[in-house]
């Protein structure tokens, strides 16, 4: 079905059940999915979140200013952008991290023709940093870089096979959408990405479609074409 996509993984999904620190038994969990993709032709990009090591919002009232609480959190989405690289790298598929904000040589400065020869040869390019401004989420800088790279699909890997009515692990009566629009994901309320990351992909036609990442095979089946999670689209 793709040829091209970004995968956005929250910080949390990173950090295990807890969804705190790094948990090397995810981190190679999903290498080893990725690295499968990559290997069967997709180019992939990655935009990981840093929720399970700071997350700027949340620091606001315990003395933390928004705009140095939002760097920090750029700089944890630079931390569990390099993990997962090496796990990747492990499984034999090259990945190269790149940052919003000059930050060699831990990392790569962005570029978007550099990003796509990375993919182009077989490597994956995990894209950190955010959009490197503060008052922006990382859905927000997934959906921008979707958009710049060219992808097919902007895939939002989450712990819940696809957006609901309500949050399914609160309300047992949620009932999940095989496919909605943009406007109808707006106007219900839907909060699986912020209203920027919506009105970026809405603007760019870009489909999201909202999957389990925990479930082995999810990815793999995904873009093999068999219908998994929720498509988002314009």
């Amino acid at each position: 079905m793709y040829k091209r996509v970004l995968l956005k993984l929250s910080g949390e999904s990173l950090g295990g059940p807890a969804g705190k620190g790094l948990e090397t038994e995810w981190l190679e969990k999903y290498a080893k999915e990725i690295a499968s993709a990559a290997k069967a032709g997709l180019q992939i990009a990655i935009v990981n979140g840093g929720g399970n090591i700071f997350r700027g919002l949340q620091g606001v009232g315990k003395g933390f200013d928004r705009v140095d609480g939002d760097k920090m959190g750029m700089l944890a989405t630079v931390i569990n952008s390099l993990a997962l690289s090496m796990f990747i790298k492990a499984e034999g598929v090259d990945a190269v991290v790149f940052t919003s904000t000059p930050m060699e040589p831990h990392a790569k400065y962005y570029m978007r023709d550099d990003a796509v020869k990375v993919m182009e040869r077989g490597g994956v390019a995990l894209i950190a940093g955010g959009t490197g401004n503060p008052f922006f989420t990382t859905d927000s800088g997934a959906a921008l870089r979707a958009l710049e790279i060219g992808a097919d699909a902007l895939l939002k890997g989450t712990r819940v096979d696809g957006v609901y009515t309500a949050d399914p692990e609160k309300d047992p009566t949620a009932t999940k959408y095989d496919e909605l629009s943009f406007d109808e994901a707006i106007s219900k309320h839907l909060k699986v990405m912020d209203q920027t990351a919506y009105a970026l992909c809405s603007d760019g036609k870009m489909p999201i479609i909202v999957f389990d990442m925990n479930a082995t095979g999810n990815l793999t089946k995904l873009l093999s074409g068999e219908k998994v999670g929720t498509l988002v689209h314009p």
